[in-house]
């Protein structure tokens, strides 16, 4: 796995292997650079991203998509992704950043909290389990390096509160990056449209499981049904579920009659 080559050619040469499993850094504003590296920005937002940052706006999964937001089609996926869309100023400056910092700090996008570590991962398909490689991402404008403050991998996602999103962002990984969705026919529009809603738009996918005939068509117990409407994390691990089901034909949920579940060739309950 080398994120060197898979990663996009704008930053493969800036991307370096740790030394010893170490690396020396900090951001603080009396930092010369201070959020010079908020701006001008491809950032990839992950469906945990987007439930994070719409509830710290209060905003509704749509307003948020609508207000902050653009979607491509990833040619090598084959499914739509969401990026955070940039200022409109000559800088093209992350709406939510400030010359005090980041006004979204708490819930700051999960590439945002990793840097400027970047991380590759995948899923053992045999095993599963992830496995993952890190590298440090040196930008030249990037002073933080002058800092005296040493780090391991561990510290870092520790101290940047990962945990968390790496959990939830590696349930979605495996699905985009799946041999059935990768290699496999390519995605109809309506399984598009239906990845589009179960990752980024938690509200309707939330109305679409209460009320189709979605809790009729699987096993489900209790508790986890009525955790569907007070849980949004519990609703976004359904929704990787159902992708999972629909799009790599893996058993994560089972049909009522049936003893293991089968995906339905991305057909929609």
């Amino acid at each position: 796995m080398s994120l060197v080559t898979s990663a996009p050619e704008s930053i493969q040469e800036r991307l370096h292997p740790l030394e010893d499993g170490r690396f020396r850094f900090a951001c603080h504003p009396d930092v010369p650079c201070f959020t010079e590296c908020c701006r001008d920005l491809r950032l990839l937002l992950t469906p945990y991203d987007i439930l994070r940052l719409k509830n710290h706006l209060e905003l509704t999964a749509r307003e948020f998509l609508d207000g902050y937001t653009s979607s491509d089609f990833d040619e090598q996926r084959r499914l739509p992704m969401v990026f955070l869309q940039m200022g409109d100023d000559e800088r093209k400056t992350c709406p939510f950043v400030t010359s005090e910092g980041c006004q979204v700090y708490e819930d700051r996008p999960s590439a945002c909290r990793i840097y400027p570590i970047a991380r590759a991962s995948r899923m053992h398909r045999t095993h599963g389990t992830v496995q993952e490689s890190y590298f440090v991402l040196r930008e030249s404008h990037c002073r933080g390096f002058e800092e005296d403050r040493h780090w391991t991998v561990e510290e870092w996602t520790g101290d940047q509160g990962l945990d968390d999103y790496h959990t939830m962002n590696n349930r979605w990984m495996e699905i985009i990056t799946h041999p059935k969705v990768v290699n496999g026919p390519p995605p109809s529009t309506r399984q598009q449209q239906m990845f589009f809603m179960a990752s980024y738009n938690l509200d309707a996918f939330r109305d679409f499981v209460l009320g189709s005939r979605f809790l009729t068509l699987f096993e489900m117990g209790e508790e986890e049904k009525e955790a569907l409407s007070s849980s949004e994390e519990a609703l976004l691990l359904l929704a990787f579920r159902w992708l999972a089901f629909s799009l790599c034909g893996q058993p994560t949920l089972t049909m009522k009659g049936h003893s293991a579940g089968r995906g339905p060739g991305g057909k929609n309950p």
